[in-house]
């Protein structure tokens, strides 16, 4: 898919509509897109490559792009495997190619394959550091070093004349490059607390070095490219998550149930909870559902309860998962309420309680729920009680 994204920007990326488990772990059933652009000026710069699946196709739309022409640079941002698959090809393709990337990047590039020489063995990779520039003619590059957004090599590039922003992967999303092209807050909010929560605050430090320059588009390595109102809500939202702020006012609900008792009484804490006048009650099976949604909406509420059936003196596994997946994606700064259940030896709280009290500003509140088997009518009145204490 050759698009124009100025009179000089062309993207050459590709879909991968087939794609299941994005980095095999999140589930992306409207696929995934790899996108690379072309700078044509009086020299020419590639922006990334693809993903080894994508790699013949994105061959195809550079070599359409070009028309004959030779690219000068291949800019590297970021050298994960999805982005950087063709820097070898592409090379080799090109014999005067020169890779440009940050000091860590070629330090880290050898682990993929050997750097990219000249046919006289001359080093083909020119190392940038942060407000270098380069100049293609018309369009000049200033690279902006990005490191922990998400790996330590990464770079991202501002092109002032047509006041582009490449953020590599900052501002990306799960599915194919117009894939719910209305709603991008929803497959970009699963995939920034997935992929990027755990880097909150080098996230931060770009959106503040991001706020000095003139953007007008921001070209992401994943999704589409964002402009006008999509681009600056795309900017409030990563403000708002890089924080670890509240997004959304409500309570999320998560629940992981063996035979279906702890199931039950997650949907009817739903009931008691919008009776009270919650706003917003979120609920996820982590037995069933999507662990990334429930990542997701973990880190959009300020507000969590977890129910869970006790399991081997301790926890059922689908809980103690997702409760590890939390706390390596730096959890935190949030109100989460306890419901264990347990038919002779309740422990699943006290697995729970210090898994979430490890975490950074985590508040337990009270009561922790015991339920013993089938939920009782005697159980409502603790439930009740841990419904009010989440409202205020």
């Amino acid at each position: 898919m050759i698009k124009n994204i100025t009179a000089d920007i062309r993207y050459i990326g590709v879909d991968d509509p087939e794609m299941r488990l994005f980095e095999s772990q999140y589930h992306t059933p409207d696929g995934m897109c790899y996108n690379s652009y072309v700078i044509l000026d009086e020299k020419v710069a590639i922006m990334d490559t693809s993903d080894s699946r994508t790699l013949e196709a994105w061959k195809a739309n550079l070599a359409e792009a070009l028309a004959g022409r030779q690219p000068d640079y291949l800019i590297v941002q970021h050298l994960e495997p999805d982005h950087a698959s063709g820097i070898a090809e592409v090379c080799a393709l090109y014999p005067t190619l020169q890779v440009v990337c940050s000091a860590k990047a070629k330090q880290m590039m050898p682990q993929y394959g050997p750097l990219p020489t000249s046919p006289k063995g001359e080093e083909r990779v020119l190392t940038v550091k942060e407000g270098d520039t380069l100049s293609l003619g018309r369009h000049t590059l200033q690279f902006i070093m990005a490191p922990m957004v998400h790996w330590p090599e990464v770079m991202v590039t501002y092109d002032a004349t047509d006041k582009v922003l490449f953020s590599a992967d900052g501002f990306g999303k799960f599915g194919v490059y117009d894939a719910d092209a209305d709603d991008w807050a929803c497959e970009a909010r699963r995939y920034y607390f997935n992929i990027c929560g755990k880097y909150g605050t080098p996230v931060s430090t770009l959106l503040k070095k991001a706020a000095a320059l003139d953007i007008q588009q921001i070209l992401p390595l994943h999704g589409p490219v964002l402009e006008g109102e999509k681009m600056a809500e795309a900017v409030r939202l990563y403000t708002i998550w890089s924080a670890y702020d509240v997004e959304t006012e409500g309570v999320f609900i998560a629940h992981a149930s063996i035979h279906g008792n702890t199931a039950a009484a997650a949907e009817r804490l739903v009931e008691i909870l919008k009776a009270k006048g919650c706003p917003k009650v979120a609920i996820n099976d982590l037995c069933r559902d999507d662990l990334g949604e429930a990542i997701e909406d973990a880190f959009r509420y300020g507000k969590m309860i977890c129910m869970a059936s006790s399991y081997d003196a301790g926890v059922f596994p689908p809980m103690y998962d997702f409760l590890h997946h939390l706390d390596i994606k730096a959890y935190q700064r949030r109100r989460v309420g306890l419901v264990e259940n347990g038919s002779w030896a309740p422990s699943a709280a006290k697995t729970m309680r210090p898994m979430l009290e490890g975490m950074k500003q985590v508040e337990i509140v009270e009561p922790v729920v015991t339920l013993r088997g089938k939920m009782k009518d005697e159980d409502l009145a603790q439930l009740e009680a841990l419904a009010e204490a989440m409202m205020n």
